[in-house]
This record gives C-alpha cells, sequence and structure tokens, in this order.
C-alpha cells in the first residue's frame, strides 16, 4: 500500500471518526436535556425508517443537497471558493416560478422549459464573482457571498413585482400551471422526477472529474496552479468552465426543486442549499461519487431531527451541533495525524525490509 493510499484511508476514517463523534456528542445532550430521552433518540435515529413517506421525506430533501454539493465539489475541486451557489440556486427557484407561471405550454414542454430556464439562471450567477476572478481578480470568495445577498433581493423583487399572490400575507406567487410540474415517483408522497435527474448528474459528474481531459486539468489546477499554468494548461478557461458547471448543477437543482416539491413560490429568505453544499461536498471529499450519500446522510439526520422535534421536548437544533462538530475535526488537519503518520512509517520499514532480504 503506498502512501496515497494510505491518505485516502486516512481521510475516510477520519470524516467517518468525526461523523461519529459529532452524533456522539448530540446523543449525549439528548441524554441530559430531554425527560424521556430514549424515546427522543428513537425518533431521532430509527424516525426516518419508520414508513415508506418518511424515508421518501428523507430523499426529497437529498435531491437539492446532493446538487449543491455536487455544484461546490466541482468548484472546490479547481481550487477555488466561489461560494454563489446559494445564489445560483436561489434565483433558479425565482426564474423557474416566472416560467411556470407565466409561460403557457404543453405538458411535457413546460417543465423542460423551465429546468433549461433555471439552469441558464445558475450560469449567469455563477459566472459573475468568475469573470470578476478571471478579469480582475476580484476574491470570488467576497465577491461570491456578496452576491448571494443581491439575487436574494433581485429574485424577491421579481416575485413582488410579477407574480404575487396579495391573499397569503407573504412573499408568495400565484399558483404554477399544472402543465409544469413534474411528475411523482411513488404516489402519497413529494418524491418526483428529480431523483432521476440527480441520479444521471452524478454519474456525469464523476466522469467528467475523473475520466476527461478537462476534469483532469481542474484536478491539476486544484492541486497546483503555478506547475498547471507552467506546463502549458490553459488555467482562465478551465476555471471558468468549472465554475458554470457548477452554476448549471446549482440552478437546475433549484429549478428541479421548485417545480418538482412545489406549487407556488413561498421562499421567504436563502434556501441554504447551496451552504449545505460546502458541508457535504467537505464530507465527500469533492468526489462526486460520495456527495449523494453525504447528502443522504445530512437529509436523514435533519428528517430524525424533526420528527424528535415533533414528537420530543429535544429541538431541532441539535442538528447545528452535529454539523459544526463534523466540520471542525474534518477540517482539522493535525485530527488523527498521528495515525496517518504511524501508518507512513510502518509501510517505509516493510518496504526497506523487503529491499534488505
Amino acid at each position: 500500500m503506498n502512501s496515497r493510499r494510505i491518505e485516502r484511508r486516512f481521510n475516510i476514517i477520519r470524516t467517518l471518526v468525526a461523523i461519529a463523534a459529532s452524533l456522539g456528542i448530540a446523543i449525549v445532550i439528548i441524554l441530559l436535556v430531554s425527560k424521556d430521552p430514549w424515546n427522543a433518540l428513537y425518533n431521532f435515529l430509527v424516525g426516518p425508517v419508520t414508513s415508506l413517506r418518511r424515508f421518501c421525506n428523507v430523499l426529497e430533501l437529498a435531491i437539492p443537497l446532493t446538487f449543491c454539493g455536487l455544484a461546490v465539489s466541482m468548484i472546490f475541486s479547481a481550487g477555488l471558493s466561489n461560494l454563489a451557489a446559494e445564489g445560483s440556486f436561489y434565483t433558479a427557484c425565482a426564474t423557474t416560478a416566472l416560467a411556470a407561471i407565466l409561460l403557457d405550454l404543453p405538458p411535457v414542454i413546460h417543465p423542460i422549459v423551465c429546468l433549461l430556464i433555471g439552469t441558464a439562471t445558475g450560469i449567469l450567477v455563477m459566472g459573475i464573482p468568475a469573470v470578476l476572478k478571471l478579469k480582475w481578480n476580484a476574491n470570488e470568495l467576497v465577491s461570491s457571498l456578496m452576491l448571494n445577498y443581491i439575487c436574494l433581493y433581485i429574485a424577491t423583487y421579481l416575485i413582488r413585482t410579477q407574480v404575487l399572490d396579495s391573499s397569503l400575507g407573504i412573499t408568495g406567487s400565484v399558483s404554477f400551471q399544472t402543465t409544469a410540474s413534474l411528475p411523482n415517483l411513488v404516489a402519497g408522497t413529494r418524491l418526483h422526477l428529480g431523483l432521476v435527474f440527480v441520479i444521471i448528474a452524478i454519474i456525469v459528474c464523476w466522469l467528467t472529474l475523473y475520466r476527461t481531459k478537462l476534469g483532469y486539468s481542474v484536478r491539476m489546477i486544484g492541486h497546483n496552479e503555478h506547475f498547471s499554468r507552467y506546463s502549458g494548461m490553459k488555467v482562465g478557461g478551465t476555471l471558468l468552465v468549472v465554475q458554470l458547471i457548477g452554476g448549471a448543477l446549482a440552478g437546475f437543482g433549484g429549478a428541479t426543486e421548485m417545480i418538482g416539491m412545489y406549487t407556488r413560490f413561498q421562499y421567504q429568505g436563502l434556501t441554504q442549499y447551496g451552504f449545505d453544499g460546502m458541508l457535504i461536498a467537505i464530507i465527500a471529499r469533492y468526489n462526486p461519487a460520495l456527495v449523494p450519500i453525504a447528502a443522504v446522510f445530512l437529509s436523514y439526520i435533519r428528517t430524525g431531527a424533526d420528527i424528535m422535534n415533533r414528537t420530543s421536548d429535544v429541538p431541532m437544533e441539535i442538528i447545528s451541533v452535529i454539523q459544526a462538530g463534523i466540520i471542525m475535526l474534518i477540517v482539522a488537519k493535525k485530527f488523527l495525524n498521528t495515525f496517518e503518520y504511524k501508518q507512513v512509517v510502518n509501510q517505509s520499514k516493510e518496504r526497506l525490509e523487503e529491499k534488505e532480504m
């Protein structure tokens, strides 16, 4: 086993230990604060699989989380810090809602057009900090974070001025046309065709990142941008393309969520799915094949926390404790570092012994 394989195995172990430690802390807190901790723990850990409807709720939530996790993974693989996935997702929801209300199209064509409009919106939003970075070397972290709030107010303005339903008492649109909705996959639930779309997106992203010239360039630039530039790679073009791909994924995810889960636009603020995508990408180590696992895990514990919140005296904010613990332990470079060091040293000793023999 070479040092690279040891590092991969170490990263997997460190991630699993971080998740287990965070869950352990949450369980201890539940045991301390709840008057009926065993009922709370049962609903938290087992509740999401006690019925088909609840399990479908896990998959429903995992769809937008996976799209945003894929978007962030593609972008972060290139060593970028563009955080505009949230703005891309939210604005795509708004433009998709406009298309679902204002356009009069046949049943099959209407959702396709809505998805295309949402995807194009995501590309446009993500392209703004990308161009600012490439043309004027603007810090993409700052510009993308600020852009998210610009997207919030622009999207809200469009809904309020074009399709607002004043009878609701909140910032919500009138109902979508029935021809715009995605079909359900399981009767009696809201699990929709987006599940098929996200599976296709996972496969395409993995193939792109690990089986194409573009993906190789993205990963090389992420490891060492200066080396990639001096070796003749078109760094600027590659960075622009990968960010636009991320925008397309986030925008498509927003469009899918809007016409798959809802009958009207009713968000009152940023969805946070784009920011959740960062957590998912970190857990998955930017590997598209691992993104759905991380997304389903996060969706599962959130669904469990929601069930626990409704059936016990433990608040749903316990999820914040778990998320914070996972992030802190995974990004801590020295967490379990001694374990990895011993593995590398033992491997080196074995090689020396083999050569001496």
